[in-house]
């Protein structure tokens, strides 16, 4: 798929995903990103990014981590995305945190103004994650943090059969190349190029729980490429699709409910500069 289309599918299909997002994931992905702040180690007065931040779930919690003379910006393709979190941030009373649509490969930021770079999860979307990557570096100033998780190996993740469904019934493939950055160390090695030097690398296990199979189906259709394919599928190719998929994770089925296998990929990195000025 063309870079620019794979933008466009991304951006529309998060648009679909973000009324329901939060309401299928965050308890789901609410240890991942619980380990992710916890490795990026924010402090009171850092200036960080959350980039491909959804509706807020990690941003909002770094707002308060670096506490009112910190500031935090989370950006994202998905204009609906990012209107929630907006709205959430004002709920929430937070005077620390800004949202921007922007796009992850071509960051509108100047050199070396974030302390902190994170993204959860969202790296394994963007047609050019290496290029992501390098502008991170760019942003950061010297001896900054990246601190990234992505999807693990597609072995392990036990929904992985949903692409290659989906894909069944579209004329391209939804999500090319989603697990490469799962397989061991080419989220390291990728960010060794990008000049970010990998101080930490976790590889974490979890279950996904679900209490039944529409909340399991509901929550597979949650995604980008997945949403924007779900819906311009007519109602016996949906029927198709959740069957099969059902079907792909019931080895997880416990009664009614499900726990469904997945892994994820934690790496925290500093610029070299930092290195480079200490030798």
């Amino acid at each position: 798929m063309e870079p620019k289309l794979q933008r466009r599918v991304q951006r529309y299909g998060w648009d679909l995903a973000a009324p329901v997002y939060d309401s299928l994931w965050q308890t789901q992905l609410a240890g991942v990103q619980a380990k992710l702040l916890e490795c990026a180690a924010l402090a009171p007065g850092e200036r960080v990014l959350d980039i491909a931040c959804g509706t807020g779930l990690v941003t909002l919690k770094a707002a308060k981590a670096v506490g009112p003379t910190g500031q935090v910006l989370g950006v994202d393709l998905s204009e609906k995305m990012v209107s929630l979190a907006q709205h959430q941030a004002r709920e929430g009373g937070l005077v620390n945190v800004t949202f921007e649509r922007m796009d992850a490969e071509n960051l509108a930021l100047p050199d070396s103004s974030i302390d902190v770079a994170l993204c959860s999860l969202g790296l394994m979307y963007l047609p050019e994650p290496e290029r992501a990557l390098c502008e991170m570096r760019r942003i950061l100033r010297p001896g900054g943090r990246v601190v990234i998780s992505v999807w693990g190996e597609r072995s392990r993740c036990g929904w992985a059969s949903l692409f290659g469904i989906v894909d069944d019934e579209v004329v391209s493939d939804v999500c090319p190349l989603f697990f490469r950055l799962g397989q061991p160390d080419v989220l390291a090695r990728a960010c060794t190029d990008a000049q970010l030097k990998v101080m930490v690398q976790r590889r974490l296990r979890a279950e996904l729980e679900y209490a039944s199979g529409d909340d399991a189906w509901n929550a597979a259709l949650a995604g980008g490429p997945v949403a924007l394919a779900w819906s311009r599928f007519d109602d016996q190719v949906r029927l198709r699709v959740r069957s099969r998929y059902l079907e792909s994770i019931d080895p997880w089925r416990i009664g009614s409910a499900y726990a469904v296998p997945a892994e994820f990929v934690v790496v925290v990195t500093r610029d070299l500069r930092q290195q480079r000025g200490a030798e």
